[in-house]
């Protein structure tokens, strides 16, 4: 994770933070289900996300015994120039359990914890616990949301903080992690199929974000680093870059562009229109939850989305 990104995320001033006390509730997350929706009460634990797709994850294992806010929740929202609130603050200082991603791309949540009054939260790292490491002479891919292995691993983690906080529901909390990773379980298989019809076949991208999902179908990446990277981050890119991110589809050499709709740009829609133009199909894909769906339905579009684009 690069540091401009870091800062775009952690822009927090004095000044706001000084705001807290008069500062209001936090929205919610969208998710598969509507248990924890309405009114907290004494008796649920209160979760913190920097987005809602850890939001809706901890709504499906909470199951109506936790009351979730959901940090990043507009899907028309770049998580890339997030600006974090006072609300923000306040939900965190509240929080018995906090879910972020981690790899530098929340770090405003380790920023408002330490600046905050909540000494006893249990944090759980997205990042730290799927176990991935930054290549040799690379850098870590941090989307690991889009890997579902690792959303596997966080249900149960989710379950271990959510058991900690409310043990006299833990048998609930284990049961609906299982429950949520046997869900899972076809959209893997989905993946496989897709590396079984297509492996070895080419893609572009616009960001790192649907890497893991392409990676686990057997599909290859030609996007030039150079391109994606500054897309990612925010800079321009270079018209030879640029220029050779074009040719992928003029030449025709991949069989469909996964582009990130959430963080578009007159570049990446130069790239867009270029696929567009050459018959190449669209794969759209974003960063967080969109309105009113859960991760797995979310999920399982983006993945029936890829397989159609790669049957074309």
């Amino acid at each position: 994770m690069r540091t401009s990104r870091s800062r775009h995320l952690a822009l927090i001033t004095a000044a706001s933070l000084a705001l807290l006390a008069g500062c209001g509730n936090s929205s919610e997350s969208e998710g598969d289900s509507s248990s924890s929706k309405g009114a907290a009460s004494s008796s649920t634990v209160p979760v913190a996300a920097s987005t809602n797709v850890y939001g809706d994850i901890a709504e499906q294992i909470g199951a109506g015994r936790v009351k979730v806010t959901s940090i990043i929740s507009d899907p028309g929202q770049d998580p890339h120039s997030y600006e974090a609130s006072t609300q923000n603050q306040l939900a965190l200082s509240k929080a018995k359990v906090v879910i972020e991603n981690g790899g530098g791309y929340d770090d405003f949540i380790d920023r408002m914890l330490k600046s905050g009054d909540n000494a006893s939260p249990e944090v759980i790292n997205a990042v730290k616990v799927s176990g991935k490491k930054a290549p040799a002479g690379g850098e870590l891919n941090e989307h690991v949301w889009y890997d579902l292995p690792t959303v596997g691993k966080l249900a149960d983690r989710v379950a271990a903080a959510l058991s900690k906080a409310d043990p006299d529901h833990a048998s609930t909390f284990t049961e609906n992690a299982k429950a949520f990773k046997a869900k899972l379980k076809p959209l893997e298989a989905k993946e496989g199929q897709i590396k079984t019809d297509h492996e070895g076949e080419t893609v572009a991208i616009t960001e790192p974000v649907p890497l893991y999902l392409t990676e686990a179908s057997g599909l290859e990446n030609k996007t030039p680093d150079d391109f994606s990277e500054a897309i990612e981050e925010g800079d321009d890119v270079s018209p030879k870059t640029l220029q050779s991110t074009l040719e992928l589809f003029t030449g025709k050499k991949v069989k469909a562009l996964v582009y990130n709709e959430q963080t578009s740009g007159p570049q990446t829609e130069k790239v867009e229109q270029a696929a567009k133009k050459a018959g190449i199909p669209v794969v759209p894909v974003t960063e967080t939850l969109p309105k009113g769906k859960g991760y797995v339905a979310w999920m399982t579009a983006n993945v029936d989305a890829l397989a159609s684009a790669l049957a074309k």
